[in-house]
Order: C-alpha cells, then sequence, then structure tokens
C-alpha cells in the first residue's frame, strides 16, 4: 500500500500541530507540508501535488472553499476534506457548495475519520 500524502491548511498553529499529530500516528499517511492560508495552500498543492488536503473553512484572504474550488479545478486534483467549528449540517452544505469530499468538525477529528474519509474519496 503507497502512503497517502497529505497537505495541512489551518492558520492557527495549535491546530496545525494537532492535524498533524493524526497524520502521523495513522499508519498509511504522511504529512506532505502545510500552509497556512487559502492563497499558501493552493501553492503548495501545485508544489507538493498531495494526495489529500485537510482545509479549514475559515482562512485569511481566500477562504478554505474558494482554495477547494480551486484545487479541485487542477489535474491531478487532491481528495479535500473540510475542518471547522461549524456544526455537521452547515458543515456538510460547504462541502457540497466547493466540492470537499467531506466535512468533519475540529473536535470530531481523528484517526478514524481521517481513515473514513479517505476510503469513501479516494480514487
Amino acid at each position: 500500500m503507497s502512503v497517502v500524502r497529505v497537505l495541512l491548511v489551518d492558520d492557527q498553529a495549535p491546530f496545525l500541530r494537532a492535524m498533524s499529530a493524526v497524520v502521523e500516528e495513522t499508519s498509511g499517511f504522511e504529512v506532505a507540508g502545510e500552509a497556512s492560508s487559502g492563497e499558501e495552500s493552493v501553492l503548495a498543492a501545485a508544489a507538493l501535488l498531495p494526495d489529500f488536503v485537510l482545509m479549514d473553512v475559515n482562512l485569511p484572504g481566500i477562504d478554505g472553499l474558494e482554495a477547494t474550488r480551486r484545487l479541485r479545478g487542477r489535474r491531478p486534483s487532491p481528495v479535500v476534506l473540510l475542518l471547522s467549528t461549524y456544526d455537521e449540517d452547515a458543515g456538510a452544505r460547504f462541502a457540497a457548495e466547493c466540492g470537499a469530499a467531506d466535512y468533519v468538525t475540529k473536535s470530531a477529528f481523528g484517526p478514524d475519520r481521517l481513515r473514513e474519509v479517505w476510503a469513501a474519496a479516494s480514487p
């Protein structure tokens, strides 16, 4: 099985560290890079070609929804999981409108959810 390369996108350092810890403790996944804004995420994805992007919804500059639209418009296109503090219903609407694979609240994010979303959405 090949390793899933993950780009982490959040403007809050504590949550970047938390996402990194979850990815590193999940077998078969590795952190490919980090970004702290929507614009940085688009540039980082172009340079790193991650398989999977963990994207915060609220980012400085272009938000996570617009950044996701831009990433999904590229080829190859990574799988994007949106993360935020919005409730699941609001997050599901966000995911549907921007082409993300799914939405998970930050409080519910962990290795199991990471694996579940990847398994459901991976090419």
